[in-house]
């Protein structure tokens, strides 16, 4: 009967953990569907934005230099923006980053240059300090909702470093949403923006293409050119901080599904191996009986 009671005892435990997956899982979707709807709300503006910015650089008047499009002469220190999460139980959500961001260094250490972190989300500032990386900076408590302010904040730390010639070149690493289950890690130079923006063609329809010539740019394009570089650095950032809020509560999701049907198969097995202990137990009891009676002739 101790065994029988054991079970009983492992089942109800495992009855419970499922309770709470099961209410994470619910609490996940709901928190997914919101940022879906933000990111479908974002990703066409940042598209738009990035035609309008390759648009107004090829018609800024020649020799005008810009902070953020320049590169630097020689690339002794870059940075890592790195995007993980506030919290765990999301699978290999923030592993993959860590992982991805890790390997990044390391090319970075063996060509010799030094590298700065940046990172967003506690569980990537707990284990890069525990592994005795220098954190520049460290921003927490922003994933679940994260707003453009947040985004703002980032930028400017960054950007400031790079203006100062203190890094050479920003990467941003962060897991780019593409549904609840498949979150792809995506890394993105977002500085120098040169590269991008200059050197990129526009894609525009024929028609538009006549157009181009007929647009008068007030006060200059390069004027407009150098207020839209700081605001396309903001809306990279905003747009990635959405991608990772959407990647890390879809794989939160999928992780606590698998949990509640993991959960469910094993209450299954326990169940039968309680049936059978107590089966066991009743067929040991009709045993003594017989042989008590037998005993007594």
């Amino acid at each position: 009967m101790a065994a029988f009671r054991d079970i009983a005892r492992r089942i109800a435990s495992v009855k419970n953990t499922r309770k709470t997956t099961k209410a994470m899982e619910m609490v996940a979707a709901a928190r997914l569907r919101r940022a879906q709807n933000r990111i479908e709300a974002l990703r066409p503006y940042a598209e738009r934005m990035m035609e309008l910015m390759q648009e107004v650089a090829r018609h800024s008047e020649g020799g005008e230099e810009f902070p953020l499009l320049k590169v630097h002469d020689e690339e002794k220190r870059i940075a890592i923006v790195m995007l993980t999460g506030d919290r765990g139980l999301a699978g290999a959500f923030n592993a993959n980053i860590i992982r991805h961001s890790l390997s990044i260094q390391s090319a970075a250490h063996a060509e010799g240059k030094g590298v700065e972190w940046v990172i967003v989300g506690r569980k990537g500032v707990g284990t890069m300090r525990f592994r005795g990386v220098n954190v520049r900076e460290a921003i927490t408590g922003i994933t679940d909702r994260p707003k453009f302010t947040d985004a703002e904040d980032i930028a400017h730390r960054v950007v400031t470093m790079y203006i100062a010639g203190e890094v050479d070149r920003v990467y941003l690493v962060y897991n780019h949403f593409k549904s609840p289950m498949e979150q792809t890690v995506t890394e993105e130079v977002i500085l120098p923006l040169g590269e991008e923006i200059v050197t990129t063609e526009p894609e525009v329809s024929e028609e538009a293409r006549k157009l181009q010539g007929d647009f008068i740019y007030e006060p200059s394009a390069a004027g407009i050119l150098r207020s839209l570089l700081p605001s396309y650095v903001d809306n990279t950032i905003y747009r990635a901080l959405l991608e990772s809020t959407a990647s890390e509560h879809g794989a939160r999701m999928t992780a606590m599904r698998s949990a509640s049907e993991n959960a469910e198969e094993m209450v299954g097995k326990l169940t039968l191996a309680m049936n059978k202990a107590r089966q066991a137990a009743i067929t040991q009891d009709i045993l003594e009986v017989v042989a008590g009676a037998e005993a007594l002739g």
